[in-house]
Order: C-alpha cells, then sequence, then structure tokens
C-alpha cells in the first residue's frame, strides 16, 4: 500500500505541470515506426505478378512479389457499393494468422461487378462503373491509380513505400522442431518462388535489426515472439493541399506537414494535461483521414487497430500541381483500406457510415446541461449542488459522481459512509426530473471480497500476461486487474452487471461513464498496458486501439439490456475508436483551465465530427487548474454550442458551481445555459439527421460551402446542422471577433439581435461580456421552445417558437421532430412526428415528411417570428378541418421582424399561415 501510495502520488505531482513528454515515445524511439520511416520513397521492391491475377464476382485478386525476400503477398481489390474502393493486403502463406479487425465494421460491405477493361503485361485497367471512372493497376513496380477521365484521384504507393514485414522464426531460437516445420514450409512454398524468381537474383538475406524481437522503453522491456510485423502504405493525393482527420489530436482542423517532425501518432493514451499544436497520441484513435478541395472531397479509412503512425507531405506534385502524400505505418496486423470517392463532403460522410455505422441517437436529456466535478462529496453535498441551480434558476439535467463514490474505488459499488442512501438521492433526483452518471472503470480491484473481481476470475475473463497468468496493473484502486472486452463472452457478462438487481442502488435514471479505459496502467509503458500481454490468441499490440471500443460497447448494450431493450443508453467513454459513435459520447479529456484549450475545444470537435463522432464536447471550464471569472463565463458560452455540454474540475481544484463568481457571471452562465435549453428542439433534430445519415452534427464551414476557400482553414467558428454559424469568444478581454459569413448571395442573421447580414465577408463584430456570437442562415426555420424550465424533460410539452429567417429570394425551409424522448420506439412503433416546415410565396406551411408514423404531442405553437420580412396587411391561419381564422401579429421596422402571437396550432398537424 505504501507503494501505490508513492506512485498516485507521483501520478498527482506529474498532472500539476504540463505533460511529461519523456513519458511518452517518439516516432524515433518507437522501433518499427523507426525503421519505416528510414525507407526511401521510389525504391519500391514490390511487383505484381498479373499472371496470377483472378477476377470473380465480388473481387479481384493478384499477387505481389518483393523482390528483396521473395515473399509473396496476396492483393485483394473491392469495388464497393457507394463509389468505395477496398483494398487488403496479406501475407500470401503466413506462418500464422495476422490480426483483422473484427466487430468495427457493420456488415460486410456490400461489392459491385469489377470489370477488366484493358491489360497488358504491364498493367490492367479496371472498371469502377461508368465511362470514366477506372481503376489501373500497374505491375512494375506495383501502383494503383483510381482516375475520373485523365485525371488521377488517388494513387496508392506511387513513392514506393509499400512495406510488409512477414512473420518469421527467429534464427537464434529456432529449435530443432521449428528448423522441421520451417524446412517443411519452405517446401511447400519452393515451387511457387522457383516461378518468380526463375532466372533472378537469390533472395537477400535479412539481417535483424534493434527492436524487432525485443524492445525497452524507460524501465519497460516489451518482448516480441512474432518479431516484426509491421506494414506500411502510401497514398498520393494530387491538387489537394487540405487534409484533415485522424483524431485524436489537440492540434488544428487542417492537418499539418510532418516532415521534419514526427507523424501524427494514433494510440490510446492516458495523456495528463496534454499539450496543444502537437502529434501526439491522445485518448482515442480514428484512422480516417478526408482529403478536399474545391472539386472533391474523399476519405482514406485505414482499418487496423495497432499503435499507427500517420505522415502527412503537402508540396507540388510532377506539375507543379499542389499535391499530398499521407503515408500510415501500423505495428502490426493486414493492410486493410477503404477508399472513400465522395465526390461531395456529404457522399464521403455517407460512405464512411456505411461501413461503422452513425452517431447513436441519444436520449433528449444527455443534450442538455450536466453538472461534474472530481468529486461531489457525498449526499448531501449532491443535494446541496442540485438546489442550488434551482435556487439560483439555472437548469441542468445530469448530475455526476466520479471515483470516490465508491467502496475504494470498486466499482458498481457505494460507499456507504458518503452515499449510504442511493436511491433516496436518485428518487429525489427523479422527482425534479433529473438524472445522475456514476463512473465505471474498466480495471478492477484484486480483491477477494470483490464480487466484480471474484466473478471475473473465476471465469477467467482477464486479460493474460505474457507467461499466462492474469495480467495486473497499478491504477487508481491500487492493484488491479483489467478485463478482456474483446472476449464477447465478458461483454455479455459485463452488460448483465447493469441489471438493477446486480447493480445495488441503481436506478433508471443512473448512466455510465468510461473513464481510464485506453486502458490506464499507471506503472505500464507509456502509462498503459504492456503490448505482449493476451487477449486469447492475440497479443495486446493488435488490438489496444480497441480496448475502450469495446468497453462503452459493453457498457451500452447492459443500460439497453436494464430496460428490456427499450430504453436508449448514455455512456461516455474517452478512449475510443472508428466505430465508438453508434454507443455514445466522447469527451476530449484532460485539459487544462486555459484560453488556448478552450479555442483548442472547437477543432477537436470538428475533427471528431467529420469521421463519425458527433457527440462531442470538452471539460467547460478546464479540468486542471482553476479559470478567472472571464475564462469561465467565455467556456460556458462555447461549450453551450458544443455537442456534449458538460462542467468539470479536478479534485485539487476549488469549487466551481456556476454560483459562485457572483451574481453579474451567474447571471452570465445562466443565459448561456438557456440560450442551449431553448434551442435543444434544434439539437435533438441535427442529431436525428445524424443517426439517419451520418452527417456530423458541428461541422465546418466547408463541408456546406466546399467550393469556398476561404473556409478550408477555418476553425475558430463552426456550423450546427446546416443553419446556425458560430464563434465563439475564445480570447482574453476581447473586445471584438471577426466573424467569416460564407456563401455568396446569402444572407445571415445575428439571432440576438435580428441584424441581417450579406454572405461571402468578414464581419466585424464588437463583444461584451455577454456576446455570443450566433448567426442563422437566411432560408432556413429553427424551433426553440423559449420556456426554459429546470430540466428539459419539464419541457417535454411546453410550446415552440419558431424562427423563420428568409433568404433573398423571400423562402425558407425546415424542419421539426418530436418524439418521446427517450425510448427505442421511434424505431421500433414509428411513435414520432417528423414535419417540414415551408415558406414561400408568403405563406408558412406545416406538412408531414413521415405520413406511416404517429405520436401524440401536447406541444402547440405559441410564436412566430418571420426574420426579413415586410408587414402584411393581415395573417390567417388555415387547419386541415378547413378551418380558418385570423392571427394577431406586429412588425417591427427597424429590424424587419415579423411576430405572429399565439397561432395555437398543434405542433403534429399540417396547418398553413397566410400573409396578406
Amino acid at each position: 500500500m505504501c507503494l501505490y501510495r508513492l506512485l498516485v502520488l507521483s501520478v498527482f505531482l506529474s498532472i500539476t505541470q504540463a505533460v511529461d513528454r519523456s513519458n511518452f515515445k517518439t516516432c524515433d524511439q518507437s522501433a518499427f515506426c523507426s525503421r519505416q520511416r528510414a525507407m526511401k520513397p521510389g525504391q519500391s521492391s514490390y511487383t505484381a505478378l498479373l499472371e496470377t491475377l483472378e477476377l470473380s464476382d465480388s473481387h479481384l485478386t493478384v499477387q505481389l512479389l518483393n523482390n528483396n525476400n521473395k515473399v509473396l503477398l496476396l492483393l485483394e481489390l473491392y469495388r464497393l457499393q457507394g463509389n468505395m474502393t477496398r483494398v487488403k493486403i496479406n501475407e500470401l502463406k503466413p506462418i500464422k494468422p495476422r490480426y483483422e479487425v473484427p466487430d468495427v465494421l457493420i456488415t460486410d460491405p456490400p461489392t459491385e461487378l469489377m470489370s477488366v477493361v484493358a491489360q497488358d503485361e504491364h498493367r490492367v485497367v479496371l472498371s469502377l462503373g461508368g465511362e470514366d471512372w477506372r481503376l489501373i493497376l500497374s505491375a512494375q513496380p506495383f501502383r494503383l491509380d483510381i482516375m475520373e477521365g485523365p485525371q488521377v484521384l488517388l494513387s496508392l504507393n506511387s513513392r514506393g513505400l509499400l512495406a510488409f514485414e512477414q512473420l518469421r522464426i527467429r534464427k537464434d531460437t529456432k529449435s530443432q522442431t521449428d528448423t522441421e516445420e520451417a524446412g517443411e514450409k519452405e517446401d511447400t512454398e519452393k515451387h511457387d518462388k522457383e516461378k518468380v524468381s526463375e532466372g533472378e537474383e537469390e533472395a537477400e538475406e535479412e539481417v535483424d535489426q534493434p527492436g524487432m524481437w525485443e524492445e525497452t522503453f524507460k524501465t519497460h522491456a516489451d518482448t516480441k515472439p512474432n518479431g516484426p510485423s509491421s506494414i506500411s502504405l502510401d497514398f498520393s493525393l494530387p491538387g489537394v493541399e487540405h487534409v484533415y482527420g485522424i483524431p485524436e489530436h489537440a492540434d488544428g482542423l487542417r492537418l499539418k506537414n510532418t516532415d521534419g517532425g514526427d507523424p501524427y501518432r494514433l494510440y490510446n493514451l492516458d495523456v495528463f494535461q496534454y499539450e496543444l499544436f502537437n502529434p501526439m497520441a491522445l485518448y482515442g484513435a480514428v484512422p480516417v483521414l478526408l482529403s478536399h478541395n474545391t472539386h472533391r472531397t474523399m476519405g482514406l479509412f485505414w482499418l487496423n487497430a495497432a499503435e499507427t503512425w500517420v505522415d502527412v507531405s503537402s508540396g507540388q506534385g510532377s506539375s507543379e500541381v499542389p499535391q499530398t502524400d499521407v503515408r500510415w505505418i501500423s505495428e502490426s496486423g493486414i493492410i486493410d483500406v477503404f477508399i472513400m470517392l465522395g465526390p461531395r463532403p456529404n457522399d464521403v460522410f455517407t460512405q464512411y457510415s456505411s461501413l461503422t455505422g452513425t452517431q447513436a441517437f441519444p436520449p433528449l436529456s444527455s443534450l442538455a446541461y450536466h453538472q461534474c466535478r472530481w468529486n461531489y462529496n457525498d449526499q448531501e453535498d449532491v443535494s446541496a449542488v442540485d438546489q442550488g441551480f434551482d435556487e439560483h434558476d439555472i437548469p441542468y439535467d445530469f448530475i455526476w459522481l466520479d471515483i470516490e463514490h465508491t467502496d475504494g474505488k470498486r466499482y458498481f459499488t457505494w460507499d456507504n459512509n458518503k452515499f449510504p442512501q442511493p436511491k433516496d438521492m436518485l428518487q429525489g433526483l427523479l422527482d425534479k426530473r433529473r438524472k445522475m452518471v456514476t463512473i465505471v472503470d474498466p480495471h478492477i480491484k484484486v480483491d477477494s471480497s470483490y464480487k466484480i473481481h471474484t466473478e471475473i476470475r473465476s471465469r477467467g475473463y482477464y486479460i493474460k500476461n505474457k507467461d499466462g497468468g492474469d495480467y495486473e496493473g497499478w491504477c487508481w484502486p491500487g492493484n488491479a486487474g483489467y478485463p478482456d472486452f474483446t472476449n464477447p463472452e465478458m461483454r455479455k457478462w459485463w452488460a448483465s452487471m447493469f441489471a438493477y438487481d446486480q447493480y445495488e442502488g441503481s436506478m433508471e435514471n443512473l448512466y455510465t461513464w468510461n473513464d481510464m479505459n485506453e486502458p490506464s496502467v499507471f506503472n505500464g509503458p507509456e502509462v498503459t498496458m504492456h503490448k505482449d500481454a493476451l487477449h486469447g490468441p492475440w497479443e495486446h499490440r493488435d488490438i489496444h486501439n480497441l480496448y475502450g471500443f469495446y468497453v462503452q460497447m459493453a457498457t451500452a448494450e447492459g443500460q439497453i439490456q436494464r430496460s428490456g431493450g427499450l430504453e436508449r443508453p448514455f455512456v461516455l467513454t474517452r478512449a475510443f475508436f472508428a466505430g465508438s459513435q453508434r454507443y455514445g459520447a466522447v469527451w476530449t479529456g484532460d485539459n487544462a483551465a486555459e484560453w488556448g484549450h478552450l479555442k483548442m475545444s472547437i477543432p477537436m470537435c470538428l475533427s471528431l465530427g467529420l469521421v463519425g463522432i458527433s457527440f462531442c464536447g470538452a471539460d467547460v471550464g478546464g479540468f486542471f487548474k482553476t479559470p478567472s471569472a472571464e475564462l469561465l463565463v467565455r467556456w460556458y458560452q462555447a461549450g453551450a454550442y458544443q455537442p456534449f455540454f458538460r462542467a468539470h474540475a479536478h479534485l485539487d481544484t476549488p469549487r466551481r458551481e456556476p454560483w459562485l463568481f457572483g451574481p453579474d457571471n451567474t447571471a452570465l452562465i445562466r443565459e448561456a445555459v438557456r440560450q442551449r435549453y431553448t434551442l435543444l428542439p434544434y439539437w435533438y433534430l441535427q442529431f436525428y439527421h445524424a443517426q439517419r445519415t451520418g452527417q456530423p452534427v458541428m461541422r465546418p464551414l466547408w463541408v456546406e460551402y466546399p467550393e469556398d476557400i476561404a473556409t478550408f482553414s477555418i476553425d475558430n467558428e463552426f456550423l450546427i446542422g446546416r443553419d446556425l454559424l458560430v464563434h465563439p469568444v475564445t480570447d482574453e478581454r476581447s473586445s471584438g471577433v471577426t466573424a467569416y459569413l460564407p456563401g455568396n448571395g446569402e444572407v445571415w442573421y445575428d439571432v440576438h439581435t435580428f441584424q441581417r447580414h450579406d454572405g461571402a465577408q468578414n464581419l466585424s463584430i464588437p463583444v461584451t461580456m455577454s456576446s455570443i456570437p450566433v448567426f442563422q442562415r437566411g432560408g432556413s426555420i429553427i424551433c426553440r421552445k423559449n420556456r426554459v424550465r429546470r430540466s428539459s424533460a419539464c419541457m417535454e410539452n411546453d410550446p415552440y417558437t419558431l424562427y423563420v429567417a428568409l433568404d433573398s429570394q423571400g423562402k425558407a425551409e425546415g424542419e421539426i421532430y418530436i418524439d418521446d424522448g427517450h425510448t427505442f420506439k421511434h424505431k421500433t412503433d414509428k411513435q414520432f412526428i417528423h414535419r417540414r416546415l415551408s415558406f414561400t410565396a408568403n405563406s408558412l406551411s406545416s406538412s408531414d415528411l413521415s405520413p406511416d408514423s404517429q405520436f401524440p404531442t401536447a406541444s402547440w405553437v405559441e410564436q412566430v417570428n418571420i426574420l426579413g420580412a415586410q408587414k402584411p396587411d393581415a395573417v390567417t391561419l388555415t387547419t386541415t378541418d378547413g378551418g380558418e381564422s385570423s392571427v394577431e401579429f406586429e412588425f417591427d421596422p427597424d429590424t424587419a421582424v415579423l411576430t405572429l402571437r399565439k397561432p395555437g396550432v398543434n405542433a403534429g398537424v399540417n396547418w398553413t399561415l397566410h400573409l396578406r
């Protein structure tokens, strides 16, 4: 225990300063990255053996020969539905299987027929559909080019950086049996090798390099029983200067040139107080990169869960055309890459979501405000904070409990001294229509009296160390075991622990936070798990980036199961991978109370949205350190317009509930939170679309304005859906900001003053401490609920106010979506309302977009504000029963806003308002 206390003390000391870079590897310190990066472009050793080409209904295969060591690879090409191409490369005859990532793809992607258009001894030309789409497979050196007419869209291995370290038997440790087995394998391959190497030089003797069979970082040794197994492949993107994606990094939206520095690293790590503008790995990894220019958007999805480095090199191509080269390097596994050909941004989002799924449709309440810190002390503290929100008239939906609520960091338990009656506490929140989140981490205290530990151990569900015993490491409880969430039986058991009769004290308004699931191991290499730990037959090095994905998957399934499949889950995760969007929300981890971290929350969440994970936020106020009152207010104002809105703080920081900074600042924070609540119908609509289409909720401007070069590098403002543009104030003592309003010929309206502005301009905006610059796009209709109550559930039946922002043609369109806000009945029983709102020819109408669905609602339309209007002589309302009535209105000539008062029509029926 003394050792444990010293370890925890060292952790706390380390987090008081910026990240200690020496705890984490650079590429030079990673043997496989260093080896691969030492390769020089233009020296490809691979030839495609066109005589081995086979074409079936579903795909093409051809063998690739490494001319240096005579090892054969198998290339598989698939033309996928939806304008995608899949490329897989594996050893033709590996001495043992190589890891292929399961469970991330939602289905085996459907294929389309490929056909050979032309072939000679040097190349094969394949049709990808249509007259202009071609894939050219060149033999010597091996290369793939995807063409549209005469234009090269993308080239694979054009720089010759394909590398595939084959699995082998270590020479200096071969037993006689090993030698005999190797000989047998050699005999079986002899005929094939003779065919391809006749008349050529013999294979070069491969020389072992440092780090191939074992590697040491600091005091940690990594045994590598399979030896070197890394892979690498390069892609060239002619005409492209802007690439995005591959989160998670604390860096700008546009990816930078990595020449002369470290590549971007994808390796889920627990990084205390991370640095900004740094390609270091953070908590999550999504190996998806998007390229964009004025003509086309494309995507690359590198399906590999091992440690991965990504080099980005931008410059001039051979004909002085801009070009970006991207190289992927992974420690193990196979090459399995999906090329998404767009051509528009929304097409890439659709293509990617067809592979990995869309954002889970969250409960409406989870889009509201969350109050958290490490830690609320006890039940009395929770009650006092809850009461404080009521006393200061600030709404909130969730209060959170961190690790101190448990019995000695034993998850699924409560500290009986601090939380003796958890159900009474939860019932008190439920009576106010509020909810709670408790933390459930995937490190399990090794304690023979702890049911969770004894069950996992008895079932053999722990990850094993290299010698076959249960892997153990240090984390918050002290000595801890780590459940093997890659095991479906383990995930099934874990899910069962969320049942109300298993998780004692839990109720239907208790939800879950999965933290430390990179996994975090305080005494492990780079504060994570040893790579030679075992998940069944696979090493941890193969699956590392998937671990958090599986933890969140099992937890979300547990919440669904406990309700009998009726209720939607809410699970927040720190670690994530491609496909994590299917299971809940993420946040940007342990940030700091600094202006730079507030700024960085925007590109970090934008990057996540581009790769499918829309439900993103940052700790409001900063997790570490203490924000000034100004910084805290500005962070609330920014957070109110980001998808996941949670305040959180470190154990050692002073309390910072919204009313602790004086009445003026309390009023400013209250107003920011209230703005979030009025917009919940719009947020909910955006998430409804996200789960249907894969489009990001919070998105960069270039997504909607793909031909406007001015938008390509903007990451200090963003769009929510198509229709709200937000430019948070993120500079200290700011007296003004400059917002770019896109769209030549478009108009934008300040949502606070209703002032109209033309698009395609940089707008200088004076700001005070109460300013949150937000603009509504002309041509849109947004629904709000302006009667803010203490929680979102209390507003369920409240009326709507419609904001109709007219475009330059006097038209506007929008939508309204309503369901019960928390169950799956919108899917299972089609219990929802989805309506189109349209303003044209001086009439505003509501029509049904889903006539085969039904849902009763008590909500009605209380008010309509038409921005950019002219004064009518009269306004009448027509309903489906043919009734007609006049509607009161007033017109403000200074703002050109027409206000229609109390049309009084139900939000779920057809109606038309006529302006005469």
